[in-house]
């Protein structure tokens, strides 16, 4: 799957993670991942031709439980239905969850900028309305 170029310019972070896999034995499972503006893209390849999963910023809730252990940053994705997808990455890595989290207050600073912008069109619509509404009170 080849990314179209405003895809490539979203692009925050790029590169591996481990992912607890959700099975019984729970093993961990290196990925390819790329975290853009809107999602973090987990590939099951690194040539990036099959996504696993897209996790939409919208829908994630917090990045929960960091600990660091050993060679390893273990933290967990919880999403808004409270799912929980526990992750780790070398502790000697520019850290993932830190840049996954600045991710997430970006695109929701972003959504409520947008979410004003929404509400205060409407009112200024609604406000217009009734403009001409009283204009043409006798």
């Amino acid at each position: 799957m080849k990314m179209s170029p405003p895809e490539i310019s979203n692009i925050l972070k790029e590169g591996e993670l481990e992912k607890r896999s959700d099975n019984l034995l729970q093993f961990w499972k290196r990925k390819t991942c790329v975290l853009t503006t809107d999602s973090l893209n987990i590939y099951a390849d690194n040539q990036k031709k099959t996504k696993n999963k897209e996790l939409k910023l919208q829908s994630i809730k917090k990045v929960d439980c960091v600990e660091r252990t050993g060679k390893f940053v273990y933290f967990t994705i919880v999403t808004t239905d409270n799912k929980e997808i526990d992750f780790r990455c070398s502790s000697e890595d520019n850290c993932w969850n830190a840049v996954i989290t600045m991710a997430l207050i970006d695109f929701q600073n972003r959504k409520a900028i947008q979410d004003f912008k929404t509400r205060q069109d409407t009112e200024n619509t609604s406000l217009g309305q009734q403009d001409i509404r009283m204009a043409r009170a006798p």
